[in-house]
């Protein structure tokens, strides 16, 4: 978005968007007497200007609402501008309103195309591609007066010379989703959920956002484990804030796939094969993860729920190995099988987790940022921040609960959210604390309360699942409601198969698409000609929906064969021809199922 000239900082918050044959202006219409933006149509490069220029009688330029600049990304020949044109208010923010991106709209600046080669035109016309998916982006949130990339802790933290920056220099790049393609917005990759309650006479504010770190994002299949920086895949910090009579609290913790280098490449099977790369690297990457950890957070919990048998397990049994040489009064490492103990519908079982965590707890009160102090003793202990009502910290979290398991979403969101004590117990120690609930009180006592508590929770699982897998959440129905449904299982074994479907046939492609627009993978005329699609060998001729209508036609044949045999023998022939040929051309493609899925083909990232 583009930032007002003041010393406030302030960002426009609506523009008009003119397209003149030769560029792109945007002027400000919020009131302000600011300069307008133009970029040109022919290589994307930017001038303030400050008045329209005069247009064409014959030709009037085309006018557009918009609500802000999300940024431009260079490709061969030209560039490409993306702006918001729709949002929606969906809550506030420590008292600032924040909206959701509700459209984007994609203009080319790309008029230089017209003298580059027919290679550079193909090549172009591949990216454009991938870059038109961002169109389809969802789960997008921005503010136009404050940081969402920083949690309210870090937020008062700020030094004095810091807070007179412009929001997008305050931003965490970690956090900052189109941190590379322009940096006069701030726009995150953010999840958001917002709901107001009145308990009593008291008015009360809950919020919870989700930050999805930017360092090594992408889809379930194609990002998985860390790199080699310690980075690692679906990694999001959600904070959980409490408004009420100008008291804010608010308590952090995060989530990521576990920090080896690991992959798990689809190849049409179901669950495809783990494989563990480099293991001699594995401690010196958990290392990295976990001193980053705790260079932001404090000290640190790591609870891994992942099965300790089969693939998975293997996984494990190294992350376990690796958190030995790490494992300090600062870090702990907690394993608790999810599925062997709580199986499919058992959830309530996870109290047997709880009951560890507190022992834990009890016995290194004030290691770990937890509310150890607060569920035994019904006190509160410095486990989140509190604010009062004059702005001053009055308790600081000292540390985070790291929570794990293979894909760090459905069992960790049914393991942090609704029965958690990280989620749930932790509002009503705060509310406590406040004043609200006396000592025996919690939120099951106010059913109202209750429901929306937990549809903000499955919401927000729902809104990182979309971002990482492309489908909602899995168990969601406990977090909704408390236990396990008809309604709900069903729903899961759905979105299983659209889970197998994306991974397989879509995933690769949106990879690229991600890839391109966050910089990781930046197109220079430098770079090797070759189209990125274009593939040699067996995998240039490979195709699943080839295969399959070779496989069901040879089955028809076979079929139509066997009912002749009784008119002639010879069809018996013919049937059992192409039911072999059928045969043999799934074995084939069950064989070789890595080159007839939809695979990324832009960027290799260290791993």
């Amino acid at each position: 978005m583009m930032e007002k000239a003041d010393s406030g900082q302030k960002l426009y918050t609506m523009m008009r968007l003119w397209e003149f044959p030769d560029r792109y202006i945007v002027e400000p219409t919020d009131g302000s007497s600011g300069s307008c933006l133009a970029i040109s149509r022919e290589d994307g490069s930017m001038t303030l200007i400050d008045e329209l220029p005069q247009s064409n009688s014959v030709r009037v330029p085309k006018i557009r609402t918009i609500f802000g600049v999300i940024g431009m990304i260079k490709l061969l020949a030209g560039s490409y501008l993306l702006v918001i044109t729709e949002r929606e208010c969906v809550g506030s923010y420590l008292g600032h309103p924040i909206f959701k991106v509700s459209s984007l709209k994609i203009f080319p600046c790309d008029h230089s195309l017209k003298n580059s080669t027919a290679e550079q035109k193909k090549m172009q016309s591949e990216f454009s591609g991938l870059i038109n998916v961002a169109e389809r982006t969802s789960g997008l949130f921005f503010s136009y007066d404050t940081n969402l990339t920083l949690s309210a802790q870090r937020l008062h933290d700020l030094g004095d010379e810091s807070k007179l920056l412009p929001l997008w220099r305050q931003a965490d790049p970690r956090f900052l989703w189109n941190n590379y393609m322009l940096e006069v917005l701030i726009d995150n990759k953010l999840g958001f959920q917002y709901f107001q309650a009145t308990i009593g006479k008291d008015i009360i504010d809950i919020t919870l956002i989700a930050r999805r770190c930017t360092r090594r994002t992408g889809t379930r299949m194609w990002r998985r484990g860390a790199d080699s920086d310690g980075y690692v895949a679906n990694f999001v910090e959600s904070e959980q804030i409490v408004q009420l009579n100008g008291y804010t609290a608010s308590f952090v913790q995060v989530r990521g796939s576990i920090p080896l280098l690991w992959e798990q490449i689809v190849d049409l099977t179901y669950k495809p094969k783990f494989e563990i790369v480099r293991l001699e690297e594995a401690p010196r990457v958990a290392e990295r993860h976990f001193l980053d950890l705790r260079k932001r957070y404090g000290s640190v919990l790591a609870v891994d729920l992942v099965n300790g048998q089969g693939g998975e397990g293997r996984v494990s049994e190294k992350f376990a190995n690796a958190m030995q040489h790490i494992v300090s009064d600062d870090v702990r490492y907690l394993h608790f099988d999810f599925h062997r103990i709580c199986g499919h519908v058992h959830f309530e079982r996870l109290s047997i987790l709880y009951d560890q965590i507190v022992d834990f707890l009890t016995k290194n009160r004030g290691d770990v940022v937890l509310m150890a102090t607060c569920l035994i003793n019904k006190m509160p202990s410095e486990e989140y921040l509190l604010l009062n009502e004059k702005g001053e910290k009055v308790e600081e979290q000292l540390g985070v609960v790291r929570t794990n398991c293979i894909d760090c979403l459905d069992r960790t969101n049914v393991t942090q959210e609704e029965k958690s004590m990280i989620g749930r117990n932790m509002l009503e120690c705060q509310l406590r604390r406040l004043g609200v609930f006396g000592g025996d009180e919690t939120i099951n006592s106010h059913p109202n309360f209750d429901d929306n508590f937990k549809i903000m929770w499955a919401n927000h699982g729902d809104d990182i699942s979309i971002q990482y897998s492309g489908t909602p959440a899995l168990k969601g129905d406990f977090v909704r409601c408390g236990q396990r449904t008809v309604q709900g299982i069903l729903k899961d074994g759905w979105n299983a198969l659209m889970r197998y479907y994306l991974n397989n046939f879509c995933d690769g492609t949106k990879q690229d698409a991600i890839d391109l627009l966050q910089g990781h993978y930046i197109v220079s005329v430098n770079r090797d000609m070759t189209p990125p699609s274009q593939k040699g060998g067996l995998e240039a001729i490979a195709s699943i929906r080839l295969a399959l209508s070779l496989l069901f036609t040879g089955l028809f044949f076979a079929t139509m064969s066997l009912r002749q045999v009784g008119t002639d023998l010879r069809h018996l022939f013919f049937a059992v021809m192409w039911a072999g040929l059928s045969l043999v051309l799934a074995t084939f493609v069950r064989a070789n199922g890595r080159i007839f899925c939809n695979r990324p083909r832009l960027h290799k990232p260290r791993c």
